[in-house]
């Protein structure tokens, strides 16, 4: 399978997608049906990393979508990125996060703050596929309170020594993953921190990661804690400027809370699709139980849902192709969309009755990989405090 060709800037309208969008969406969807879903269960239930499919999206270009071809990108745009989350994300959010977090987060703040040496050592592995990058933000005292970094990166010479611990890191464990962009203390302003960014391969001595976390849902996506004791990295690995690391991670927070708006509205459309195909097909009392007004409404308002979730990112991501402000509009899209995958997947759950309580079906894995979209790339009530501020509250 190969993606469309790609222009840097097609048109975007909420509801009406250009050929090339929508030629996009068409190559994905089939990719996640015929690759990803028959080996989803499987590395779910055994907790494994799906190299398979991650290779399978390097050789579509899937992690290149949003970078210009001259650093070996697909010369599209985030919202191509996005719609590949959502189709991604109706059949498995473990593969789709793994997508999400490489690009946004892994490659991305390269491209936005990294001098043209490191976007050209860095970026042509990373939007290939052939390689994962991981950003190292969140500490055990550190999530939403990014402020209270504690992991410090001091000069010596020509080097940043670095130390501390971080946590919950996605990508950051794999045999492929060969970099992390780590969120260190690199001095004080003002009597406040000064947090800076700096690049880390990871097969630099004192980089460890440790055993990967036993988790409720994402059991195929990897995840783990880093530890970094005396690591030594060259000076040029600063990532942007010193001191602008805390700013340069909320621009990086802001564009990634609408990836993870359209991952989740996979998910909420996915629990639809999967309804309606059990609710057409499964009897009780006579009849296919799709007949009965207290399923089909359920089914209908989580239909309403997803279609709100999906037009509030679809707006927020025409703002941020059309360089005007969006945080509010990413805020709002993140808040949304994960609490309609919360809800579509409880009652997705409830409409399969038993069925959905058992792991072979997928509503189940959705049930217990939607929970983490509320709180991941900030909680919901991170975004509520976005959304008031931005009102001058």
């Amino acid at each position: 399978m190969t993606i469309p060709e790609l222009t840097s800037s097609p048109s975007l309208h909420t509801g009406t997608l250009s050929q090339e969008y929508t030629d996009l969406i068409a190559v994905v969807r089939e990719f996640a049906q015929t690759v990803v879903a028959p080996v989803s269960a499987k590395h779910d239930a055994q907790r494994s990393f799906p190299y398979e499919v991650v290779a399978g999206m390097a050789e579509m270009g899937l992690f290149g979508l949003p970078f210009p071809e001259e650093y070996g990108g697909m010369g599209g745009d985030y919202f191509a990125l996005c719609l590949a989350l959502e189709e991604l994300g109706k059949v498995d959010q473990s593969v789709a996060i793994t997508l999400e977090a490489a690009v946004s987060l892994g490659a991305m703040p390269i491209y936005r703050f990294g001098t043209e040496e490191q976007k050209r050592e860095w970026l042509p592995r990373l939007a290939s596929g052939r390689a994962l990058g991981a950003f190292g933000l969140t500490e055990p005292e550190a999530g939403s309170d990014a402020g209270g970094t504690r992991t410090t990166a001091v000069l010596d010479g020509d080097e940043w020594v670095i130390n501390g611990s971080k946590q919950f890191i996605t990508n950051s464990g794999t045999d492929i993953t060969e970099l992390v962009t780590v969120a260190a203390v690199t001095g004080a302003e003002g009597g406040r921190k000064q947090i800076s960014t700096i690049l880390v391969p990871t097969d630099t001595p004192g980089f460890t990661a440790g055993p990967a976390y036993d988790k409720v849902g994402w059991n195929a996506s990897d995840t783990h804690p880093l530890t970094f004791d005396d690591v030594r990295v060259p000076r040029a690995h600063l990532l942007g400027q010193q001191g602008r690391g805390y700013a340069n991670f909320l621009q990086i927070l802001d564009e990634g809370r609408i990836a993870i708006a359209a991952l989740a509205v996979g998910a909420a459309q996915g629990c639809v699709d999967e309804s309606v195909r059990y609710a057409t097909q499964r009897r009780a009392f006579g009849s296919v139980i799709g007949d009965n007004q207290s399923i089909a409404f359920m089914i209908a308002r989580m239909q309403a849902r997803a279609y709100v979730a999906r037009t509030a990112y679809y707006d927020a991501a025409a703002l941020m192709l059309a360089g005007k402000p969006f945080k509010q509009q990413a805020a709002i899209a993140k808040l949304i969309s994960s609490e309609a995958a919360m809800d579509n997947a409880r009652d997705a759950t409830q409409i399969h009755g038993g069925y959905g309580f058992m792991n072979e079906y997928v509503v189940s894995r959705h049930y217990r990989d939607s929970k983490i979209l509320e709180i991941g790339e900030g909680t919901t009530q991170v975004q509520l405090m976005l959304i008031a501020r931005e009102l001058g509250l």
